[in-house]
């Protein structure tokens, strides 16, 4: 795995920060190419689905603001380039791969609990040029759990990089991360999405089990059969083989 800072990616780090996605978004129309925002502290972090995000300090919280290529549905894929990036620095800061898994459809968890999350967000829309912007916000748990209030039953107990030994400033993560991220971003462009799906499969937790999946309408249980060519997840149920784009699993 490379360690070297990628050619042409730019790097912010900033003291302290409202959302690093929110910044990311602010600044994508003056940045010349690529490039990761990371904030030692934030102050407003943001979850999928409107929730916050809990940031306590010596935790990991940063974006990759860029112009991708490609249509805007194509974007989406780019969570999976984030998850199994998230994977290999993790796995680089603390020399072991058995207590990792990927959470469809953008958690990283460590022996079973929360450790990070991904959150994509995009901006503006060039005519047939597709998506303007977009925001690769990634936080991670590094030196300290959150307290998180009204934690959903079935919802994963959150932990922190320490759990596997590791203790890890964000500066030193994010100069494992953005050499991987680009790695897996290269592979994405070249050869498409199914060597990154089969991958992400590999790693993916409870591949085989019966889990939960709750959409903004319906709350869908089945076996987890496989991830689709689109990313969508797949479960084999009673009612049939049902195919979802999008939704929070429980187990």
């Amino acid at each position: 795995m490379s360690t070297k800072w990628p050619d042409g990616v730019g790097r912010l780090v900033l003291p302290s920060v409202d959302s690093t996605n929110a910044e990311a978004i602010r600044q994508a129309p003056t940045l010349s190419g690529p490039t990761w925002i990371l904030g030692l502290e934030q102050t407003k972090g943001r979850a999928r689905r409107g929730r916050g995000w809990v940031d306590p300090k010596g935790n990991f919280s940063a974006t990759l603001a860029l112009r991708p290529d490609g249509k805007p549905g194509d974007v989406a894929l780019y969570s999976f380039v984030a998850a199994l990036a998230l994977y290999d620095a993790c796995v680089a800061a603390t020399g072991r791969a058995d207590v990792f898994a990927l959470k469809w459809p953008n958690d990283v968890l460590l022996n079973g609990g929360k450790l990070a999350g991904i959150l994509l967000e995009s901006a503006g829309i060039a005519g047939q040029t597709g998506l303007m912007h977009l925001a690769v916000g990634i936080g991670v748990n590094l030196a300290d759990v959150p307290l998180v209030d009204g934690l959903e039953k079935r919802a994963v107990r959150p932990v922190s990089l320490q759990e596997a030994g590791a203790h890890i400033t964000p500066e030193a993560f994010l100069d494992l991360l953005a050499p991987v991220f680009a790695a897996w971003e290269e592979r994405l462009k070249t050869y498409g999405f199914g060597p990154l799906r089969e991958e992400f499969l590999a790693r993916a937790a409870r591949l085989g089990d019966v889990i939960t999946a709750r959409t903004g309408t319906a709350e869908i249980t089945g076996t987890f059969e496989t991830i689709d060519e689109a990313g969508s997840l797949v479960l084999k149920t009673t009612a049939g083989r049902q195919v979802i784009a999008a939704a929070d699993i429980f187990f």
